[in-house]
């Protein structure tokens, strides 16, 4: 369900829609109702991406390819 998650844009309502997109599926796999507030130890998915995002980040970062990436100033004062 992340795959390729590393270049969405996380607005506030695709977290919401993955979310209960989420939760549907967990439902339907572990055949629990609504109703059943049960805790199921899955990893939330909006934190799921939002990691995904800056391993991602971390991996370009680190590239040593000369690609365009790295050309970019880390200095905010350009």
């Amino acid at each position: 369900m992340t795959y390729g998650s590393e270049t969405w844009s996380l607005t506030m309502g695709l977290i919401r829609r993955n979310r209960v997109t989420q939760r549907a599926m967990e439902r339907a796999m572990l055949g629990v109702s609504l109703r059943d507030q049960r805790i199921t130890r899955v990893t939330d998915m909006a934190q799921r991406v939002a990691k995904l995002k800056w391993q991602w980040a971390g991996h370009i970062l680190r590239r040593k390819d000369g690609r365009w990436g790295l050309s970019i100033p880390n200095d905010r004062r350009h």
